[in-house]
């Protein structure tokens, strides 16, 4: 817990404000909770991008991976990250809690698509053949960009303009 002592005789009120900001950092959830939503809308709109934090567009998606889709009976959709199962750019989380936010993906290949692996990097199938089947580029997907830097701070200082 966070402790401020100040003292201003005859400034009651500024000692209230300062007290109530003391507490708005000591927990500031709310305010995790609105960055982490603005982070997930960030980086789904990356996705439609197909582009990095920093702006790097992703490697397109190879003829090889589009035909193994079609090859498997799925739909082939050509923008990156995008997989037969759209899970990956709509499954995108944030935790927050009292003085932090984590954003991030429980799909248990998302590590691999944003940073990228190499063919038979993790060994081979039951049947022999390597995982993964084919080198996949990193596409970093997670992340903050300079705009999101600018809107974390702006609702951070939303939240702090609230408490006063």
């Amino acid at each position: 817990m966070s402790e401020v002592q100040v003292t201003l005789v005859g400034q009651e009120e500024v000692i209230a404000t300062l007290n109530r900001l003391v507490g708005a950092m000591d927990d500031a959830t709310p305010a995790m909770f609105d960055v982490g939503e603005y982070l997930i809308a960030s980086t789904r709109d990356r996705f439609l991008r197909g582009e990095s934090p920093d702006g790097v567009a992703w490697e397109p998606t190879s003829q090889t991976t589009l035909q193994a889709y079609l090859d498997r009976g799925d739909r082939a959709d050509p923008r990156p990250l995008f997989g037969p199962s759209g899970r990956l750019h709509s499954e995108i989380l944030s935790f927050p809690d009292a003085t932090s936010v984590t954003v991030g993906s429980a799909l248990i290949y998302a590590a691999v698509m944003h940073y990228g692996a190499s063919q038979g990097e993790f060994g081979t199938s039951s049947r022999g053949g390597p995982i993964p089947w084919g080198d996949i580029p990193a596409r970093p997907f997670l992340g903050i960009s300079a705009e999101d830097g600018r809107q974390i701070l702006a609702i951070l200082n939303e939240y702090l303009q609230g408490v006063i």
